[in-house]
């Protein structure tokens, strides 16, 4: 009996499958009769998770779907095509490749933040729009509005603004502009605020091990920034922003098409604040006297026809700071007892040209070539302290894309050159070196949309100091369900560390500062090798006909080894070896929804377990709040016909304790709690679009007024042995309120 229902099942399961309504096709790579099918094509519904590839024959069967009616086609080489499908039906399209266009304008309301469903990698990308939502006057300014990345003070006299991610600070990110290495080696401290805000066109930000094409430096992420480009930048952009503390910036740019194939941009930034402001009263300025001017010219070249595109960039900066006493003049107290004072000089120079060529007849395949120039140079004092470093730098790398059968199965492969000269000196000690590498690399990528898509790279370097080492990196992407996105990665990173560039508030305290050296190859000390392991999962839903997702990822960075920054005795600073273990693992937990049409929250929580083997044993990261919550709700009115709208924005950033370095061996006036007291720290925005070519904003920072009683130890002694400037936890200067515009023309 039981092999008669077996028969009957089995019979009928061709039926029920063909009783199931679908979309059918085939995809083909131009218009006519001689039309050539193309295989390996991505078939998917906008917003879901459901998606085909194209067999050999480019047909491809896919269930319909009656709450999505959009149908998307993508191929490599092509232009993608959207399809409005109602119901099931057989399709024949066509798409054209993308060197036949003359010019494409995509229009397209974008998510200001924006999670992908089918990246192996866990990577968000922020937009323009997410940017103007705080005044963003430079790349550290830029991620307040981003759960992903921490942002914390760096000392208690410079006012600059240190970026964190898993728990993790900026050196162990590779910061990336445009895919080239950037904020590195001497710019470490400051680089980041060499990159004004209305420069940004987009951020990637990717968790986790990177991918080898980028190098072997990136440990807990990277953060990549797309740069304005001249051929889609507005004409002339005009930005002026000042504050009630004394900060005036302007920005502008003149962008030109000179031909249907070269357009120009000139990018100009100024910044300035002569303004001295001392809220707590301890004698020492709450912010930075500062002036810089930011110049750059970038060229773009691209020839579709023939499958060129190309860019050209040249950068001069010139960055001037004071910072210290309130009555500390250059002129006749620099390097006297008469009042501590310090300066802080930048010059940098950098260039950088992208080549890229997709071959014609085989639009899948690309080769293209990066390359980088630049010379930092950094004179600095710190009271009776001096640091300089010059860092002149070179980087290319060369990439060759194409696929193995079809586009599911794509590589890249390619060599990368890199150079850094340090001309590096702490008052009268040099601790010049130089550093060259060469390394080749492979990634592989499978992608299907239906079920699984993996990113596998090796990459081989030899340096000389760090040796010749491999650096594996993996990620896979799994759909379980509906809308449901789960990622798992490792990979490995090596770097040298800076240890005075990446640490230069160590130079603004009374600290002896001892290096044990082992005789390894930088500074005495080896270089910092690490593994990161990470998950996450992200499902998208539709409450209430609005939709949202939740996201969670655990990530855990063990080190192997690391160069220990001890600042658990107050009288000195230690660098030494990791005897022992040292990791930091990274929990987050994040909700985006829209609550009502054009309100939108953004919410999350994290906890951080960072934890070092120190020599008076085993601690938490000092300055790290374990646990974080933050809050981001935007509104937005309805735009009119000419543009003209109101936008709003909060964000609440609510900080737990943190635990402080140990100062009970200092004198009781000077010493501090075991932990800090958490807190809440507030920003709002309101921005009047009067049309698309006129905007103003007004904003507010640290609302709650939430202050450090004493980011300065011993400022009633700033040259005795307790003076310390680097022990921050909470924002030093209070309540702000800004102001500014943009033109757009």
């Amino acid at each position: 009996m039981n092999k008669y229902i077996v028969l009957l099942i089995v019979t009928a399961l061709p039926w029920f499958a063909s009783s199931q309504e679908k979309v059918e096709g085939v995809v083909l790579d131009s218009e006519g009769g001689n039309a050539l099918p193309l295989s390996g094509a991505n078939v998917y519904w906008q917003d879901s998770q459901t998606g085909v590839v194209t067999d050999f024959d480019g047909k491809f069967s896919i269930p319909y779907l009656k709450e999505f009616n959009k149908l998307i086609i993508s191929y490599v080489g092509f232009e993608p095509d959207t399809l409005v499908v109602n119901g099931p039906k057989k399709l024949r399209i066509s798409l054209r490749p993308s060197n036949e266009l003359e010019e494409v304008v995509v229009q397209q309301e974008r998510d200001a933040i924006q999670k992908t469903y089918f990246s192996p990698q866990n990577v968000v990308s922020v937009n323009s729009d997410e940017l103007l939502k705080a005044a963003c006057c430079n790349l550290a300014e830029s991620f307040e509005t981003n759960p992903a990345i921490d942002v914390n003070m760096s000392d208690g006299l410079t006012g600059t603004k240190q970026i964190q991610m898993l728990g993790l600070t900026s050196p162990y990110l590779l910061i990336t502009q445009e895919n080239i290495p950037m904020v590195r080696g001497a710019s470490q401290a400051y680089g980041l605020t060499f990159t004004p805000g209305t420069w940004i066109e987009s951020i990637q930000i990717s968790k986790g091990a990177g991918s080898v094409v980028n190098g072997y430096e990136s440990i807990s992420g990277q953060i990549n920034t797309e740069l304005v480009k001249p051929l889609t930048d507005k004409a002339v952009f005009v930005n002026g922003y000042a504050n009630q503390n004394g900060r005036y910036e302007l920005n502008v740019h003149l962008n030109k098409k000179l031909t249907e194939k070269w357009s120009t941009g000139l990018y100009v930034h100024g910044n300035k604040r002569t303004q001295k402001e001392d809220g707590n009263n301890d004698g020492f300025l709450d912010a930075p006297l500062a002036d810089q001017i930011n110049v750059m010219n970038r060229w773009q070249y691209q020839d579709p026809e023939k499958g060129w595109v190309s860019f050209f960039n040249v950068r001069f900066l010139n960055d001037e700071k004071q910072v210290g006493q309130v009555n500390f003049n250059p002129d006749t107290d620099k390097f006297t007892t008469n009042a501590w004072g310090s300066e802080i000089n930048t010059r940098r120079f950098d260039t950088s040209v992208k080549l890229g060529y997709v071959f014609p007849e085989l639009p899948f395949q690309s080769v293209g070539f990066q390359t980088s120039y630049s010379l930092h140079k950094q004179d600095s004092y710190f009271g009776f302290r001096t640091y300089d470093i010059d860092h002149e730098s070179l980087y290319s790398n060369l990439i060759f894309n194409s696929i193995i059968g079809d586009t599911r199965n794509k590589f890249k492969t390619g060599i990368t050159f890199a150079y850094d000269g340090y001309d590096e000196r702490v008052t009268a000690t040099d601790y010049s070196r130089e550093d060259a590498s060469v390394g080749a690399f492979f990634e592989y990528s499978y992608e299907n949309l239906e079920k699984v898509s993996l990113t596998a790279g090796l990459r081989v370097d030899n340096h000389n100091r760090l040796g010749t080492f491999v650096t594996p990196r993996f990620h896979i992407r799994y759909t379980p369900w509906e809308r449901g996105s789960l990622r798992g990665s490792f990979g490995r990173g090596k770097r040298a560390a800076n240890i005075f560039a990446e640490n230069q508030q160590l130079f603004a305290s009374a600290r002896v500062i001892n290096i044990a050296d082992t005789g390894g190859s930088v500074y005495g000390l080896e270089p910092e090798d690490a593994w990161n392991y990470g998950v996450s999962f992200l499902q998208g839903f539709t409450f209430l006909n609005k939709k949202g997702d939740i996201s969670l990822d655990y990530y855990i960075t063990d080190f192997r080894n690391q160069v220990v920054v001890d600042w658990e005795n107050p009288l000195e600073v230690s660098f030494y070896n990791l005897e022992g273990d040292s990791s930091a693992k990274s929990f987050q937990v994040e909700l985006n929804y829209e609550l009502l049409a054009r309100l939108h929250l953004r919410t999350a929580y994290k906890f951080y377990d960072v934890t070092t083997d120190y020599k008076s044993g085993n601690l938490q990261k000092p300055l790290l709040a374990q646990h974080r919550f933050f809050v981001n709700l935007g509104y937005e009115t309805k735009a009119k016909d000419n543009g003209a709208q109101w936008k709003f924005d909060y964000t609440l950033h609510s900080m737990g304790k943190k635990r402080l370095p140990n100062t009970s061996s200092n004198p009781v006036q000077y010493q501090l709690g075991e932990y800090s007291s958490p807190y809440n720290h507030m920003n709002a925005q309101i921005t009047k679009v009067f049309s698309e070519k006129f905007e103003i904003y007004i904003g507010g920072e640290n609302l709650s007024e939430v202050q450090q009683n004493t980011p300065v130890i011993g400022a009633d002694n700033p040259f005795g042995p307790n003076f310390d400037t680097a022990i921050v936890y909470a924002p030093i200067m209070g309540r702000m309120f800004y102001g500014g515009f943009r033109i757009k023309i």
